[in-house]
């Protein structure tokens, strides 16, 4: 008979990362392939194939973002209270793979449909997964910065493939192709979850093992049955823009209330110090998703638009260059950064998460000082040099990888672990708002109907100009209160 795996198995592994890990990551990485080749194909799909304007795509793809990740805040908490983190991630993935199975039987006609269905599914996924790291590791585990690091390489190596390939099909076969291959590649995320679970031991199992087994299945499907009536109204929601704001107004002042109520009820004051300081990473995290996340909405048409077709010596689609450079540079990146801060460790002058977070804001203001470049770049036609646009993405990336890896594990050595669903969902909430705020930021630059592409070229760049300001005013002021926060962190680091 096998031996059942207990937590004290599972948090006491020797080396450097739990085997764990890796199976978490790869299905992390599948469902990333999906969720980033969706997030590459929407701005541009919204305005080739259904006939948006750029700055009616740029508000749709900002209300369809902000849902995706406000829903990974509400599949946080009812896995927290019902499902627990792995019946979650089974609904989640399963409702994504039906989602783009829409998508690719009808594309233009069921658009919303599919989105719809993706929307719902990638909130019980997606928080779930995350949290389920946090748990393989003892709260004082000084190797959970290097699992979350690896975490994240699996991410973007999922984000890469998917950016990548999904607009790829889509551009140059069809988009049938293009949503049937996110539907497939989920499948089989969700496959690898459901042979490798049983290594997870106890974590992600349903809280609610205390009741009797028909207390339990009734509370269950009732989130089931909750989500999918949820299905009509998140289609009217996504369709018009309008309601999507009001839904996320609703959203944040709930959250923020349910936030300084579980914060509150807390009696340890320097637990309630922690938690203030992991919700000003979360609002930081939120500035930064506003202005990092054009990729996907103005980025996207820029590229689509103003860009030529050379990198260095080679011939590419810049919106493949869009979709992908981000994850590129992360994998290629991101162990060079690790080993940087490793070093400055030993020296003992690594910075605080703070000054970090500050760094990757000064980086952000740069690669959008590049891609305000771009127009000294261009022709008289308005299309401009696809290199600058690339070394502005490796400036993105080179801020990005000074907060995301360790964001998520912040967040989880800040709260208490009765908290982590919620605590997590709360910071994809963040970049829920950011999302829809890089949406509405993107429309405006976009605003003149009819334009010429060299009209186009200066109110974008002049757009990221303005993006770079904001970003440059957040680093600076971050770095200068570091110490305060500091304190409100106690003996977190």
């Amino acid at each position: 008979m096998e031996k059942t795996i207990s937590i004290e198995d599972i948090q006491n592994f020797e080396g450097k990362y739990p085997k764990q890990l890796w199976h978490l990551s790869l299905v992390e990485m599948w469902e990333r392939f999906c969720f980033y080749g969706m997030r590459g194909v929407l701005a541009f799909f919204m305005v080739d194939q259904l006939g948006l304007s750029d700055q009616k795509s740029n508000l749709q793809y900002g209300a369809i973002q902000a849902f995706v990740y406000a829903f990974t805040f509400i599949g946080g908490i009812f896995a927290d209270r019902i499902l627990g983190f792995r019946k979650s991630l089974f609904w989640g993935g399963s409702l994504m793979i039906i989602g783009n199975l829409i998508l690719a039987f009808s594309p233009q006609d069921l658009f919303y449909v599919g989105i719809t269905l993706s929307i719902i599914g990638t909130g019980f996924f997606k928080p779930n997964i995350s949290s389920m790291v946090g748990e393989l590791y003892h709260e004082q585990d000084n190797r959970r910065d290097a699992g979350y690091g690896l975490f994240y390489a699996g991410i973007n190596i999922g984000g890469l493939l998917g950016g990548a390939m999904c607009i790829y099909l889509g551009k140059y076969y069809n988009w049938h192709l293009c949503f049937l291959s996110a539907a497939l590649v989920m499948a089989f995320g969700l496959g690898t979850f459901i042979f490798t679970k049983k290594h997870l031991g106890p974590i992600g199992i349903s809280p609610l093992l205390h009741l009797k087994k028909a207390k339990q299945r009734v509370a269950e499907i009732s989130v089931y049955v909750g989500s999918i009536l949820c299905i009509p109204l998140i289609y009217i929601m996504v369709k018009n823009t309008v309601f999507a704001d009001y839904f996320m107004y609703t959203i944040g002042v709930i959250a923020m209330i349910y936030f300084l109520y579980e914060t509150f009820k807390i009696k340890d004051k320097k637990a309630q110090y922690k938690l203030l300081a992991a919700f000003v990473f979360i609002f930081c995290y939120f500035i930064f998703m506003a202005i990092s996340e054009q990729s996907g909405g103005s980025l996207s048409l820029f590229a689509k638009d103003n860009l030529d077709h050379k990198i260095l010596f080679f011939n590419i689609d810049p919106n493949v260059v869009n979709n992908s450079a981000n994850s590129f540079f992360v994998v290629v990146f991101s162990p060079i950064v690790g080993i940087l801060w490793l070093g400055l460790y030993k020296r003992k002058i690594e910075p605080n998460t703070v000054v970090k977070f500050g760094i990757g804001f000064l980086l952000l203001a740069l690669s959008f000082y590049a891609f305000y470049a771009t127009r000294f770049f261009a022709n008289a036609q308005g299309i401009s040099s696809l290199n600058v646009f690339t070394f502005a993405y490796l400036l993105l990336t080179l801020g990005e990888l000074c907060l995301g890896p360790i964001g998520m594990s912040i967040i989880t050595k800040l709260s208490p672990k009765r908290m982590f669903g919620m605590m997590m969902g709360l910071w994809f909430l963040s970049s829920a708002f950011g999302q829809l705020a890089a949406g509405k930021l993107g429309a405006e630059m976009s605003s003149i109907e009819n334009a010429s592409l060299t009209s186009k070229l200066m109110a974008y760049t002049e757009g990221y100009k303005a993006l770079a300001l904001y970003s440059l005013i957040a680093g600076v002021a971050l770095i200068l209160f570091s110490q305060l926060v500091k304190r409100l962190m106690q003996e977190v680091r």
